[in-house]
């Protein structure tokens, strides 16, 4: 290449320069250079500061042709030759934002052109290299994040390249769609948002246990359930609510035999259509009359439809040891009915401020 430079430069001195540039530029980005040494190399080749200005990913540099950086946060002039750190974009006249400027007046000649080509064409490759971001939604960087056989640092680098802050706390979260989700601790609570799908909720763990998050968000969507008369219960369970129903979750699942209990459970719900909600209500609720307020029924009319409801079941509901022989009947029953997952089949990244 130098040869070649040589030799262009005794018959054109405008070609030679410029293949100068290209393999001066080439050869930083060969040893992995800065964005400084770039910003600088494109300041001493044109004899002009260099400034790179770069709002989205917070970077801002300006260096003077004599190698020496000097931050200036003054205005842009609309003369300076300049070009987008985006390809195929145009940077407004009076912006500032996404973009390499050389500070000179007037557009630039040969040589100037070629030297902000190559430098902001090698600036676009560090950036993206080291500050770059792949789609919030990109599948396979979340399957690996989430997947606990992956070695810590391959998992730091999706995070990485996610976008997302090593410092904050983050939690998985499963979706009956077979979608998963990494939010930042700080986001809304999903219960809060509209949602189509159910979904589990892992606990807030930093980026190194995403894995053990996923696992309990998993365990939570099991639990869940559509929230109707016929299918009782939350539409979001979050796992720190679980407690030692994890465990139960470990050992139960739609190959398991049903216990007397469940297969009692089974019996009331299939013979009379109140009895799915009526059973949920009085499990969850603090007292009778509040499960006959949640189902909108007389106390007196929750009484007679828990008579025939122990009379299905076997045993007294109303009893402190039969209201926790319900509720882990009704827990057994959906573990059940649901099916543990193992890989995520979509995909979702949501930070957000705070």
């Amino acid at each position: 290449m130098k040869e070649l430079a040589g030799r262009l430069a005794a018959l054109d001195p405008d070609a030679g320069a410029a293949l100068r540039v290209i393999a001066y530029f080439d050869r930083l980005l060969e040893h992995r250079a800065g964005l400084e040494a770039l910003v600088r190399a494109a300041a001493v080749l044109s004899g002009s500061p260099a400034r790179l200005v770069d709002t989205e990913r917070g970077v801002r540099m300006r260096v003077r042709p004599d190698g020496r950086r000097a931050d200036d946060d003054g205005p842009v002039d609309p003369a300076w030759p300049r070009a987008p750190l985006t390809p195929g974009a145009d940077v407004a006249v009076r912006t500032a934002g996404g973009a390499l400027f050389l500070e000179h007046p007037g557009p630039p000649d040969g040589v100037h052109a070629m030297v902000l080509e190559r430098a902001t064409a090698a600036v676009r490759a560090v950036l993206e290299r080291t500050r770059g971001r792949a789609p919030a939604d990109d599948p396979a960087l979340v399957e690996v994040l989430l997947d606990a056989s992956a070695p810590l640092p391959v998992r730091l680098r999706a995070a990485a390249r996610l976008g997302l802050d090593a410092e904050r706390p983050v939690r998985a979260v499963a979706s009956s769609d077979g979608g998963a989700r990494i939010e930042t601790a700080a986001a809304p609570a999903p219960a809060e948002r509209t949602r189509t799908a159910r979904t589990g909720i892992g606990p807030a763990v930093d980026l190194a246990d995403l894995p053990r998050s996923w696992a309990a968000a998993r365990i939570a969507l099991r639990l869940t359930a559509e929230g109707t008369a016929r299918d009782p219960g939350p539409r979001t369970v979050y796992a720190d609510d679980l407690g030692a129903l994890t465990l139960l979750a470990d050992a139960v699942g739609p190959g398991t035999p049903a216990v007397p209990d469940v297969a009692a459970v089974e019996r009331a719900v299939t013979e009379v259509p109140w009895a799915a909600a009526t059973l949920y209500a009085v499990a969850v609720s603090p007292s009778l009359r509040a499960a006959a307020a949640e189902l909108t029924v007389h106390h007196s009319t929750l009484q007679e439809r828990l008579t025939h409801a122990e009379h299905l079941l076997g045993w007294d509901v109303r009893a402190p040891a039969g209201r926790l022989r319900l509720q882990l009947a009704l827990a057994v029953r959906k573990l059940r009915q649901s099916t543990p997952t193992d890989a995520p089949a979509g995909t979702q990244v949501t930070e957000t401020a705070g």
